[in-house]
């Protein structure tokens, strides 16, 4: 990025993008208690894909080439992949816990990137990698003493689960996000998604009654929007400028927590978050041009 480019604009993009995406998982939430996972995500990514099928044509975006398509495929199957164990994660876990455990990919990510791009990891990855573990630690404590809740172990396994496929989705972001626009990025994101869910509505799929529709629409527009903003945001700024700024999906996910599902961050939750960000903005710091980067939520 040429150093007299603003920043303030993908700043304030990267916000709305974090907000939007934290809002969107607690309405998936409320929507796989309801409907039913499956059901969720399989009515909000048909939504999504008829959306984004409009603003191509509306906007007049060309077919992407070969390459492009290829990275398009391969990242809408790693996160339809991701999605159902992030969001079945979710639905046995206060949403403020789910974000801080799925913040950890950043830190999965660094040895992605030495596997795959062949970055080296030196004692400060592997130092971070290890604060890191400590607030997962220091998070599963809470789940672990005490009461011994099977449910929300289960969910903790899906999460960490989820970000060890999201790790490797951030490094195909950042790829996507300087070859595609930001709507043809989230059109084919939610059509991939959808010929993934599709095979199973036959016998799964069922008709969302009339409350959980405007949930569901509700939903495909949060993803759609917030994945457009971010695509954008990033393709304009260095990933290590916008790293600290989605983090704020755990403030998000608090606020929604606490105003949908009336859930309390505990302190062990806050502790272990702290944590494991501070872990991740010392993995980002090894490198100064790393394109490594969260997003803080599943589309």
């Amino acid at each position: 990025m040429p150093p007299s480019r603003p920043f303030a604009i993908p700043f304030l993009v990267c916000c709305a993008g974090v907000g939007l995406f934290a809002m969107m998982d607690g309405v998936m939430k409320k929507l796989s208690l309801s409907i039913g996972l499956y059901n969720a995500l399989f009515w909000r990514a048909l939504a999504g894909s008829l959306l984004g099928l409009a603003l191509m044509i509306v906007t007049r975006q060309a077919w992407p080439a070969r390459p492009v398509l290829r990275l398009h495929l391969i990242r809408g199957l790693a996160v339809s992949l991701m999605a159902p164990l992030f969001f079945f994660g979710l639905m046995h876990l206060p949403l403020a816990e789910g974000i801080a455990l799925s913040f950890i990919a950043p830190l999965v990510a660094l040895y992605l990137a030495a596997l795959l791009l062949g970055e080296p990891v030196g004692r400060q990855a592997i130092g971070a990698s290890l604060l890191g573990l400590v607030g997962v630690g220091v998070i599963l404590s809470g789940r672990i003493s005490g009461q011994y809740d099977r449910a929300a172990l289960l969910g903790v396994a899906a999460v960490l689960l989820s970000a060890l496929l999201f790790a490797w989705n951030l490094i195909l972001q950042r790829q996507q996000a300087q070859l595609a626009s930001p709507v043809e990025i989230a059109f084919f994101q939610h059509i991939v998604m959808l010929g993934v869910f599709a095979p199973g509505a036959f016998f799964w799929a069922k008709m969302p009654p009339a409350g959980a529709a405007p949930l569901v629409l509700l939903a495909a527009g949060l993803a759609f929007t917030s994945l457009a903003l971010l695509a954008w945001a990033y393709a304009r700024s260095e990933a290590q400028r916008l790293i600290p700024i989605e983090y704020s999906a755990f403030l998000w996910a608090a606020l929604v927590g606490w105003l949908l599902f009336d859930e309390q961050v505990t302190p062990g939750t806050l502790a272990g978050a702290v944590l494991i960000v501070a872990g991740c903005l010392i993995a980002s710091r090894i490198r100064r041009n790393a394109a490594l980067h969260v997003e803080a939520g599943v589309a």
